[in-house]
């Protein structure tokens, strides 16, 4: 039985309903209510599995208000299970203010483990994920979202996004314009569900790759993106070893460089350097 005056955080699935465990569902059961994002979403859910426990909506806009309810409820010694629509709650999802509180009120906080989108693309990716850094998503306006890759463009770690189907393609543009071509991006879609895909290939390539098909940025998406790596071999793709080819003919090395770099926003260090090692 659940001990009285608990607040549990509990994963669900983040599309196959099978994903659940069976500690989550005896806590969904047993508990004296649910806190969730929407109450219709998890509704299904609790259809599912035949729970009949009461749901409260806790959500972006009204959480500050009802988290003090639900706090005034676990001081009375009831007991409440914390959900988000899918995955695992407080990551990038409401949460935070109840969770505080909680502590704050000397209330036992309990997490169940259970599934993440963001650790679930990462175990796939083929990207490094002995670190890694879990960012959210990127903003929606165009000068945030390039001031906000651009504050990240030197950083070493994988870098793990949500994102949403209508800003993946200016997002991924975005990443083309400050990072360059040739980084590799990492997109998985849809994950657990019948149409997930996972997607590696260098960023100009995705960006082409997402044009070809609009249900390709359909959607629930992970965007991964490699960390930078300063002292690897400079690895250039074909249009751009081109550009820098071409005007290396007409040019020194370090203007050719230069302006390659302004065409494809790329670093015109790399470039130079891969000029100076390939004798262009």
């Amino acid at each position: 039985m659940c001990p009285a005056a608990a607040l549990y955080i509990v994963p669900t699935p983040i599309g196959n309903l099978g994903d659940i465990s069976q500690r989550a569902l005896d806590t969904l059961q047993q508990v004296d209510v649910i806190a969730c994002e929407d109450t219709r979403h998890t509704a299904k859910l609790l259809s599912h599995y035949q729970i009949t426990t009461s749901t409260w909506a806790l959500h972006d806009h009204n959480e500050q208000y009802k988290a003090e309810q639900l706090v005034t409820r676990l001081l009375s010694g009831q007991s409440v299970a914390l959900v988000s629509d899918a995955g695992t709650p407080l990551i990038s999802d409401p949460g935070y203010h109840l969770v505080n509180q909680c502590r704050e009120a000397g209330i036992q906080v309990i997490p169940l483990p259970g599934p993440c989108a963001a650790i679930t693309a990462l175990s796939a990716a083929g990207l490094a994920t002995d670190r890694f850094a879990f960012e959210g998503f990127l903003p929606a306006k165009e000068k945030a979202r390039v001031d906000k890759i651009t504050h990240l463009m030197e950083e070493p770690r994988t870098l793990v996004f949500y994102e949403s189907p209508r800003r993946l393609l200016d997002s991924v543009a975005a990443l083309v314009r400050v990072l360059g071509e040739a980084r590799q991006l990492v997109i998985a879609r849809e994950l657990t569900k019948t149409f997930e895909t996972i997607h590696s290939l260098p960023a100009g390539d995705m960006l082409t790759w997402l044009k070809e098909d609009s249900n390709r940025c359909r959607g629930e998406i992970v965007l991964m993106v490699a960390g930078y790596k300063p002292d690897s071999e400079v690895v250039l793709c074909a249009e751009i070893v081109r550009t820098l080819t071409l005007l290396r003919s007409e040019l020194p090395l370090k203007k050719a460089a230069a302006l390659t770099a302004e065409i494809h926003g790329a670093k015109k260090n790399e470039l130079y350097k891969y000029g100076l090692e390939n004798g262009l």
